[in-house]
């Protein structure tokens, strides 16, 4: 049985990692949502006012794909075109993403943040596994000589 609000939890339960997680990610959705992207300008700050991203194009695809984003009217059907373009660009978006975590990997270092606390962020079991982490994404993002 797992805790709720308004139950406290049993000290001889052994907490659920993956509910603790799940609840956590909510939680920084929000927090950071409240804080940093609580006005529409705010929100677009990221965006390129111009130019589609590649994490921006994969990701319209696959909502209209999935019909959680609905055609504006005249818009064209996604077709198979639409689904490799967007699948071609998913290794650059995978590239952009390990490019960010390495650097906010670097940056939570530089602010004084531990392994632990590092570890504890990304649902990782120990510290070891958190900095062997940054090392793959570091030796990733260094261009071969």
């Amino acid at each position: 049985m797992s805790s709720t609000p308004e139950q406290p939890t049993d000290p001889f339960t052994p907490p659920q990692p993956e509910e603790a997680r799940a609840q956590r990610v909510y939680a920084s959705l929000f927090r950071i949502a409240e804080r940093h992207a609580a006005t529409d300008q705010q929100r677009h700050r990221q965006v390129n006012p111009s130019l589609l991203g590649p994490h921006e194009a994969v990701r319209l695809v696959s909502l209209l794909l999935s019909g959680t984003a609905q055609l504006d009217d005249g818009e064209p059907e996604v077709d198979h075109a639409d689904i490799t373009a967007a699948l071609s660009l998913v290794p650059l978006v995978r590239g952009e993403l390990d490019e960010l975590e390495t650097g906010l990997l670097q940056m939570a270092r530089g602010r004084g943040m531990t392994w632990q606390e590092i570890a504890f962020g990304l649902g990782l079991g120990t510290p070891q596994a958190a900095r062997q982490r940054y090392e793959r994404l570091a030796s990733r993002a260094t261009p071969d000589a």
